[in-house]
């Protein structure tokens, strides 16, 4: 995949996971749809009213990707991120 440093990049939500360190933060995981890079997002839930959309996709800086290493998840991820953008728009709430 080239990514142009001046563009973004789409990345669909493959994964939610809740810190086991941390109260109240949940750590969201978007992934290009072939699963090569990721996008991590965290977030603190400051109180039961904080509410704050989590949508199936983002747009991210190319800086602010990792790469994924390994094949098994990088497989994960791009079936994951390929099934969001199959049955959802990117601003649709998740």
């Amino acid at each position: 995949m080239t990514i142009d440093p001046d563009d973004t990049v789409r990345v669909w939500l493959v994964e939610r996971t809740y810190s086991d360190d941390e109260q109240n933060l949940i750590i969201l995981t978007y992934a290009t749809t072939d699963g090569e890079r990721y996008f991590r997002k965290e977030r603190a839930l400051t109180s039961f009213s904080d509410v704050r959309d989590t949508t199936a996709a983002v747009d991210a800086d190319p800086a602010n990707l990792g790469t994924v290493d390994t094949a098994a998840l990088q497989d994960q991820y791009a079936t994951e991120a390929r099934r969001m953008e199959e049955k959802h728009d990117p601003d649709d709430v998740i």
